[in-house]
C-alpha cells in the first residue's frame, strides 16, 4: 500500500517525444512518473494539449509552441519547462516566467557540434562541393582547364560572426588554424571572451562590408527575424559567402534566393531554412551556389545525449528547488 501511495504521489513529467535519449529518461524515471508521448518525431499541438493537464514538469523536445493556451491547459501544478535545444523561440518565456514557472534550455553542450557544421559549410560552399559532384554526375569535368571551377580561400579571409555567444566563439576557435586574416563580430554588446580570438567588435554594417564569410550564430527574436534582407545582401561583398547555423527565419529567404541568383553574393551554406522541412520545389534546391543540410548542427550521438541529460537535470533541479544548471 505504501509503495502504491508513493507511486501515486510522484511528480508527473510530460516528455513530448519518444526520441529523447535513454540516459535522460533513466535519470527521470528514477524519481518521477513519466508520460511519454509516443508520436514520432514529437506529439502534435493537440496531442500535447491532451496530455499536459496536471503535470509538474515538461521535457520539451518539440517545435510546438509553449504559449498561454498550453500553460492554461497545463494548470497550476506546472513548475518547469525544459527544452532540449539551445534556441527557445518556440517558448513564450515572458508568459512562462510571469506564472512563476521555471524554464531552461541546453546551451553550450551543442556549441562544438554546431561549430563543426559551420566550418563544414564554409569549406563546402567555398570549394563548391555540391556543384562539384553535379559536374561529375553530368560529365562536365574539365580536367585540364587551369581556370575551371575556381573557389574561394578561407586562408587570409575576414570572418564575420553575427552573434558571438558559445557557438560563435566555437566557430572562431576552429577557423583560426586555417590562417584567416581576422575575425569581426557583431551583436548586442562587446564580449570580453573576444580577446582570446583577437576578434573585433564592429557594427553590423561594418561586418557586412569587411567579411568574406558571414556566419550567422545569433538567436532568433523580434530583432533578428528577417534581418538578412535585400538591403543587407546589397551591402555584402559579391565574393562573400553566407553561412547560417542559427535559425532559418533570421534570413529573408526570398531575398537570399534573389541574391544568389543575381550573384550579389558568391554562395550560401545553410543548415537551417524556412520552412523546415524545406519543400522539394524550393528554388534553393536548384541553385548550384547553395549548399544545404537538413538542420543537423547538433545531430551527433554524444551531443544529443548531452542535451537530453542537461534538460533532465534542469527538471530535477527545478523540482528539487535547487538552482537549474541552464536556466533562461
Amino acid at each position: 500500500l505504501h509503495d502504491a501511495f508513493s507511486k501515486m504521489s510522484k511528480p508527473r513529467v510530460l516528455v513530448t517525444s519518444p526520441e529523447v535519449l535513454q540516459p535522460a529518461i533513466d535519470l527521470l524515471k528514477e524519481r518521477y512518473e513519466l508520460i511519454i508521448c509516443p508520436e514520432k518525431p514529437y506529439a502534435t499541438r493537440q496531442q500535447t494539449l491532451e496530455r499536459i493537464s496536471g503535470v509538474d514538469a515538461a521535457l520539451w523536445c518539440s517545435k510546438v509552441k509553449v504559449d498561454k493556451e498550453m500553460l492554461d491547459k497545463a494548470g497550476p501544478n506546472l513548475k518547469v519547462v525544459a527544452t532540449i535545444s539551445a534556441g527557445y523561440d518556440h517558448i513564450d518565456v515572458k508568459e512562462v516566467k510571469s506564472r512563476g514557472i521555471k524554464v531552461g534550455n541546453t546551451p553550450n553542450v551543442l556549441s562544438h557540434a554546431v561549430a563543426e557544421v559551420a566550418v563544414l559549410l564554409c569549406l563546402a560552399t567555398a570549394r563548391r562541393m555540391h556543384e562539384g559532384r553535379l559536374k561529375i554526375v553530368n560529365n562536365e569535368w574539365e580536367a585540364s582547364s587551369l581556370q575551371w571551377f575556381l573557389g574561394q580561400d578561407i586562408q587570409g579571409s575576414t570572418i564575420g560572426i553575427v552573434g558571438f555567444g558559445g557557438i560563435g566563439q566555437a566557430v572562431a576557435k576552429r577557423l583560426i588554424p586555417f590562417g584567416i586574416e581576422k575575425i569581426v563580430y557583431s551583436g548586442n554588446s562587446c564580449k570580453p571572451e573576444a580577446k582570446e580570438y583577437n576578434a573585433e567588435f564592429v557594427s553590423f554594417d561594418e561586418l557586412l562590408k569587411q567579411s568574406d564569410f558571414v556566419i550567422i550564430a545569433c538567436p532568433l527574436n523580434d530583432k533578428t527575424r528577417g534581418m538578412f534582407n535585400d538591403e543587407v545582401f546589397n551591402k555584402m561583398k559579391s565574393s562573400a559567402i553566407l553561412v547560417n547555423v542559427a535559425r532559418g527565419d533570421v534570413v529573408d529567404q526570398p531575398a537570399l534566393i534573389r541574391a544568389l541568383e543575381q550573384k550579389k553574393i558568391w554562395g550560401a551554406g545553410l543548415d537551417v531554412m524556412s520552412p523546415e522541412p524545406l519543400p522539394t520545389d524550393s528554388p534553393l534546391l536548384k541553385l548550384p551556389n547553395c549548399v544545404l543540410l537538413p538542420h543537423v548542427g547538433s545531430a551527433t550521438v554524444k551531443t544529443r545525449t548531452a542535451m537530453s541529460v542537461l534538460a533532465a537535470k534542469n527538471i530535477i533541479a527545478a523540482l528539487d528547488g535547487t538552482p537549474m544548471p541552464a536556466p533562461l
